[in-house]
């Protein structure tokens, strides 16, 4: 039975979903889907092909470091992520709630799907072999019918370890201008409209059609024979590496140098050098696939969804009422609103006489759009962005690996937070040059490291941190411990810290 090699790409922003993601916290960590976050749904989709097409544990079998699979070991499940750097913590976490372990390849900057897959195949051809089979997936992709997933990438696998590149179609349900599409080859084309299309088969592609125009999709649609491109592919690792090298020129030399200088972290990830700016930014589709002369695709027939604007989540997460709206927690859609979609989480939203527009509601922006405006929201972020608003990149409450803060109030010379810190965790022994700080227990018990002193701080109790001495906080419980902290001075940004020693490995 072939060995299977998972290998998800977690990057991308996710703009076209704010003000719930953004820069610092993308949509594929986000709980989007029945409490769970996209990358989440996509590891648990992996799982049952993991454990089916388990990797064999390598052994030392002599002192010049050869490997032998043992006839009878396995690995534990193992997928491969390539993710940003800054999002590591929230990728191992997200997988983690799948009950599986990740190797994690963490790109400095993005730069597009055609160096991910790249470096990826190389890490595992390294590890496992040229023949090592890749099943690249996006972390943000929903397919609800795992097993639909499953028998697709079961009828692509033998065209890919013939040599192939493999790549998942999906049937379209309307006629989208925003996906590319993929061609069969006429023979196949006709035998399809005649007879329909197999489940398990991988038919040969003719060509790909990029984000075609109205008319163009339509047509495309009543012809049958074009699919979404659903950005999943099957692939020998030789394969992809040797289809970089003659396709995309300087690729596979430039990752391959990248790769030489890279080391793992403090958690054994592959923390990728700085050289990896240097790739092509450039899709997979634009530097192998459109001039690959071998690539077949699978049609899948299930649910799809890219996930790709607020429109789509509120047709996959929620139910119209009987004037098609269609609402997330505290909404009120009163007076005759008709086809709005509100998501209010947190507080009562309530519209009035309004129509067809995407409310999306958190604690520190707002959205209020047409839905037929749903694609500019990106365009949106950007203005945001190039104006210097903090919102367009970053939430209020932030993720760290030891916990979260959220900044619940800010002005003039302060800042206060509300600190959670995960049982056994432990902020980074640190100063700051211009600010100092107080905190307040609320639940649990800190251990604090002031300067040469360590004590503990008890619920009710507080402590104060002045300018330019070292101190950390620790959580030495088995609880959550929650803390506010009251930031005063002239400068009160995230980079005025100065570490000296951190658990997590940040510089």
């Amino acid at each position: 039975m072939p060995v299977l090699h998972p290998v998800i790409l977690c990057g991308g922003s996710g703009t076209r979903l704010w003000p719930l993601s953004r820069q610092y916290s993308p949509k594929q960590f986000v709980p989007l889907i029945g409490g769970k976050s996209l990358l989440t749904l996509t590891a648990e989709r992996l799982r049952p092909l993991l454990e089916e097409h388990a990797a064999p544990r390598l052994t030392r079998v002599n002192s010049a470091d050869h490997l032998r699979p043992p006839s009878d070991e396995h690995v534990p499940p193992r997928l491969t992520l390539v993710t940003a750097a800054d999002h590591r913590f929230m990728a191992r976490e997200a997988v983690a709630a799948a009950g599986l372990e990740a190797s994690l390849i963490l790109e400095p900057q993005g730069r597009n799907t055609a160096p991910a897959i790249v470096a990826a195949a190389l890490q595992l051809q390294a590890r496992f072999g040229p023949e090592s089979l890749l099943l690249v997936v996006p972390a943000d992709n929903f397919i609800p019918d795992r097993e639909a997933f499953a028998r697709a990438v079961r009828a692509g696998i033998a065209q890919a370890r013939e040599g192939n590149w493999v790549i998942a179609g999906v049937l379209p349900s309307y006629p989208a201008t925003g996906y590319g599409y993929i061609a069969l080859k006429p023979p196949d084309a006709e035998s399809a409209r005649q007879a329909g299309l197999h489940p398990a088969r991988a038919y040969p592609v003719e060509r790909f059609v990029e984000k075609p125009a109205p008319d163009e999709a339509e047509r495309m649609l009543l012809e049958g024979c074009y699919f979404w491109n659903a950005g999943i592919f099957l692939v020998k690792a030789g394969v992809a590496i040797a289809s970089a090298a003659e396709l995309c020129p300087g690729m596979v030399n430039t990752l391959t140098a990248c790769l030489g200088r890279s080391v793992p972290n403090s958690d054994g990830d592959l923390a990728l050098d700085a050289s990896f700016g240097e790739a092509q930014n450039i899709s997979i589709d634009y530097a192998v696939l459109e001039k690959h002369p071998r690539v077949a695709m699978v049609p899948f027939a299930g649910a799809w969804s890219d996930v790709g604007s607020w429109t789509s989540v509120a047709e996959l997460t929620t139910v119209p009422d009987a004037r098609h709206n269609r609402l997330h927690g505290k909404a009120q859609t009163l007076c005759g609103s008709e086809r709005n979609y509100v998501y209010a989480p947190d507080r009562l939203v309530v519209t009035v006489g309004v129509e067809d527009l995407l409310i999306v509601d958190t604690p520190d922006a707002l959205l209020v759009a047409h839905q037929s405006a749903a694609e500019k929201v990106k365009e949106a972020v950007s203005e945001l962005d190039r104006a210097g608003i903090a919102q367009a990149r970053a939430h209020r409450r932030v993720a760290r690996p030891w916990g979260s803060y959220d900044a619940i109030d800010a002005g003039e010379r302060f800042l206060v937070k509300r600190i959670t810190v995960n049982p056994g965790a432990a902020l980074s022994l640190q100063m700051h040059h211009h600010r100092a700080e107080h905190w307040i227990v609320v639940r649990g018990t800190a251990r604090v490291t002031r300067g040469e002193e360590v004590f503990l701080v008890s619920e009710n109790q507080s402590t104060y941190i002045p300018v330019g001495v070292r101190h950390r906080l620790e959580n030495p419980g088995k609880l959550p411990l929650e803390m506010i902290e009251v930031q005063s001075g002239s400068y009160l940004q995230e980079d005025d810290i100065v570490r000296f020693s951190d658990q997590y490995g940040r510089a």
